[in-house]
């Protein structure tokens, strides 16, 4: 990038423990406030983060290189409208139209990505939002283009939408990404960061704190606590993360929020609180400039799922049941044949020089079928080129105490012994799982889903376990891009329990991608 976005931290948060405790306002009425339940030195509290001061700066710099983006795009279209190739002369008065064009176009899409709030400080940085947003923005400006030339029967050539459309998703999308790949590395720098103040139960504490420590691209990490109910203790130990200072109870957030420096309170057990608490907390904490997030309790749920109901005057979320069966599964499926076909003809060539390498150096059949179990529990043969010896399944037994995957249930090292030289290359760039595709036609597997497992691990399956074969095993999955073979058993479960109760379209598609990716790299295989 040409540009970076600056970065400043404002001046540490001077407050006085005790006269703050003693002044401190109450959460709601008939509640009195308490005292914080430990003393803290001010010398020694954490710096206050300052989200808001880089992400205004941030903002700003996502606003001119959005503009630019847009003015080369709409700049190419104009040339490709007009006939002008880059170095030749142009009509004085086209010119000056297609300078007067270019900027009405780039400032009405400019308007449009503000209405769409793209750059909004909840979308950027992480998740899909953010990239939906611009592409929704960019269609409806060029939509809006669209209907206005007709209804004012414009002269503006369909090349002119047909070159700047692409171009200005494309760029725009390009501008973001590489906008993030510069936070992900200042964020893994401990920059850019939104500090949290968590509040609840300590278990609950810890495990916000553990889930945002994997996660350090999404740029939040917990710098205090507050536990419910009062603590005596100063700090609140969480594996993988280290000591989490204590700087009260939930009695008294408001104190120990200037204490903490946080920029965002997340209540992560807030059933105790109530309603009314709750509703003059965030009251108290819109002068402090900082942001309530409230845990509604359930893990593994993925947004597409969830919906804010307001039911007798009471916001509900509801929580909407999987969908295994209908429409999506149609989706889902009509998905599946269209990727295979295309990538088996693609991979053609692939295809054949894997098979007369398996061939030619190892004796026995270029294909491996091995029975696994799927939809519903009915077994299949699932196709996958040969990579190990022929009596690689006898041999399992004499190393099987070699097992590096804990739970006993999958069995994987790291230097198999089975494996031959030709093998190893074609797992390690997953080139002998093509011919799943063939398997995917037959409708047996789908391109995304659980890992296919085998008969003898579906018999040590508990209930919990067995909701895995609701849905057709895929050749990839949540557990090829998030590790592969690097995950404990109980890991890829859990991934593969979050697919299928989270699945859709726009998912599968992003695994794809990210498949792409894992393989490239060669991470995890063996």
């Amino acid at each position: 990038m040409a540009v970076t976005p600056p970065i400043s931290r404002r001046k540490p948060f001077a407050f006085n423990a005790s006269a703050r405790a003693a002044t401190a306002p109450t959460l709601g009425a008939g509640l009195a406030p308490r005292p914080i339940a430990v003393s803290v030195d001010t010398h020694t509290a954490p710096r206050r983060t300052t989200r808001s001061g880089w992400q205004r700066r941030y903002g700003q710099w996502l606003c001119v290189s959005d503009v630019a983006v847009m003015f080369v795009s709409v700049g190419l279209a104009e040339m490709v409208r007009f006939g002008a190739a880059p170095g030749q002369s142009m009509n004085p008065a086209s010119a000056s139209g297609s300078v007067l064009a270019s900027t009405v176009a780039v400032a009405g899409w400019a308007g449009l990505l503000c209405i769409y709030r793209s750059r909004s400080p909840w979308v950027i940085g992480a998740g899909a939002e953010e990239f939906r947003r611009v592409c929704a923005a960019t269609l409806s400006s060029f939509g809006a283009v669209a209907v206005v030339s007709t209804l004012l029967d414009l002269d503006i050539a369909r090349g002119y939408i047909a070159v700047a459309l692409p171009l200005g998703v494309l760029g725009l999308c390009g501008n973001r990404y590489l906008a993030r790949r510069f936070v992900a590395v200042q964020r893994r720098r401990g920059r850019m960061l939104t500090g949290v103040l968590a509040c609840g139960a300590p278990d609950s504490i810890a495990a916000l704190a553990s889930s945002f420590a994997r996660r350090p691209q999404q740029g939040y990490v917990v710098i205090g606590a507050c536990i419910e109910n009062g603590c005596d203790d100063r700090s609140l130990e969480v594996a993988g993360v280290g000591t989490v200072p204590v700087f009260g109870h939930d009695g008294d957030i408001r104190s120990a929020v200037a204490v903490s420096g946080a920029d965002t309170i997340a209540l992560t057990s807030a059933g105790h609180l109530g309603p009314q608490r709750i509703r003059d907390l965030s009251w108290q904490l819109d002068d402090l400039d900082v942001d309530l997030l409230v845990s509604p309790g359930m893990v593994d749920v993925a947004r597409p799922r969830l919906n804010v109901r307001l039911i007798a005057n009471m916001p509900l979320i509801q929580l909407a049941k999987p969908q295994y069966h209908g429409a999506k599964r149609f989706k889902k499926r009509a998905f599946d044949i269209g990727f295979a076909l295309s990538a088996l003809i693609m991979a053609s060539p692939l295809l054949i020089a894997a098979a007369v390498a398996v061939k030619a150096t190892s004796s026995g059949p270029a294909l491996y079928r091995s029975e696994r179990i799927g939809l519903d529990g009915r077994p299949f043969q699932m196709i996958k080129f040969r990579t190990m010896t022929v009596d690689a399944d006898q041999k399992l037994t004499e190393i099987i105490a070699l097992n590096e995957v804990d739970g006993g249930v999958l069995f994987k090292i790291r230097q198999d012994p089975r494996v031959t030289p030709v093998g190893r290359f074609l797992r390690r760039y997953s080139i002998d799982e093509l011919p799943q595709f063939i398997n995917v036609l037959r409708g047996e597997m789908s391109v995304v889903g659980p890992r296919p497992p085998l008969p003898r691990e579906v018999q040590s399956y508990d209930n919990q376990v067995r909701r895995r074969l609701l849905v057709r095993p895929g050749i990839t999955g949540l557990w090829q891009v998030s590790g592969r073979s690097e995950l404990s058993w109980e890991e890829s479960v859990k991934l593969d329990l979050f697919y299928i109760e989270n699945w859709c379209t726009v998912a599968d598609l992003v695994i794809v991608l990210k498949t792409v990716r894992a393989v490239l790299g060669g991470v995890g295989a063996y």
